[in-house]
């Protein structure tokens, strides 16, 4: 069941991979995106001397259909527009570089990695989300990554509800060799995590990672454990959890936007992993993330592999989607 766990091409990597190479994983991670999306506007543009109105319909289109967002495409579409009104735009080259960098600034302010804080121990991140977006194994991947940073992890199995994640989890403790705090299916998430800040405490260790059950944004019983697990925490440390992680899966576009807003509201969300880029044609969507909810965008994952999970860097990001 959980075979992709142990591919020995994963085992292989580690944080020293070779930026070109991880830049090329990057790029052949957003392809579906590139292909239906900015490839779509540079053919368009080709061959151009000029912009026009007809032109920037079609990419206002173009930019709909990748899940960009009706707000972020009125923006840039508005930007072009001014300028071309301005005549700042001398060909049609100059409005694609324009819009890149439009782009480019709309990413920018959620472009903030994840610090885990030296002088807060444990520091505390709950991971939250709905079923299906890859929680449990972005658990797996964010444990390696610290791990590399030479922090002491320890991980929390607080999806009791499903016994195929404990199991899971587990297996990624082991690979990663790091302890992982679990109790029987069914048992009371809070309590699990309550219990792994107590060990993590008494171990010194510098991050404990807690999953918990996937739930619809809509299920408000289901949301309300969630506050409780926050409440049971704050017993042990006030200020935890100190960062509240949702992952969301990117295939599933303006619908992340909702889980993002639902799940602020209930628990208050403090960074987003966007995962499955590498599976979607509208990867925009982290456009209309960064756009509407200002909420930093901690990692994305372009891939399955260990290291394919990577922060997220806003000019590489441009580059790699713009790149031919």
């Amino acid at each position: 069941m959980f075979d992709f766990l142990k591919r020995k091409n994963e085992s292989a990597e580690t944080h020293s991979e070779p930026k070109s190479s991880m830049f090329a994983r990057l790029k052949q991670g957003l392809a579906k995106t590139r292909a239906n999306f900015t490839s779509g506007i540079a053919n368009l543009l080709l061959g151009k001397k000029e912009l026009n109105a007809e032109l920037l319909d079609e990419i206002e289109m173009l930019l709909l259909t990748a899940d960009v967002g009706v707000e972020t495409t009125e923006q840039l579409i508005q930007s072009l527009t001014q300028k071309l009104a301005r005549k700042e735009l001398s060909n049609t080259e100059a409005a694609l570089n324009c819009l890149q960098e439009e782009m480019k600034q709309i990413l920018k302010p959620c472009e903030l990695p994840l610090q885990i804080q030296k002088d807060i121990k444990p520091y505390v991140v709950l991971v939250v989300g709905i079923n299906g977006a890859g929680k449990t194994t972005t658990i797996g991947k964010l444990a390696n990554y610290f791990k590399q940073d030479q922090q002491n992890v320890m991980l929390a199995a607080g999806d009791t509800f499903r016994a195929a994640a404990i199991e899971q989890l587990q297996i990624w403790g082991e690979r990663n060799q790091v302890p992982v705090i679990a109790q029987q299916p069914g048992a009371d998430t809070a309590a699990v995590i309550y219990d792994a800040l107590e060990a993590a405490k008494a171990r010194d260790v510098d991050l404990l990672i807690a999953d918990t059950a996937g739930r619809l944004h809509t299920q408000s019983n289901l949301m309300a454990e969630l506050q409780k697990v926050k409440r049971v925490l704050t017993k042990l440390d006030a200020s935890a959890p100190h960062e509240v992680l949702i992952v969301l899966d990117a295939t599933l576009g303006q619908n992340a936007l909702n889980q993002v807003q639902q799940f602020n509201a209930a628990i208050g969300v403090t960074g987003i992993v966007l995962t499955k880029l590498d599976g979607t044609a509208k990867g925009g969507i982290i456009f209309a993330l960064a756009k509407e909810t200002g909420i930093p965008i901690r990692f994305i994952g372009v891939g399955e592999g260990i290291d394919d999970l990577r922060p997220f860097q806003a000019d590489e990001f441009i580059e790699a989607l713009f790149s031919s």
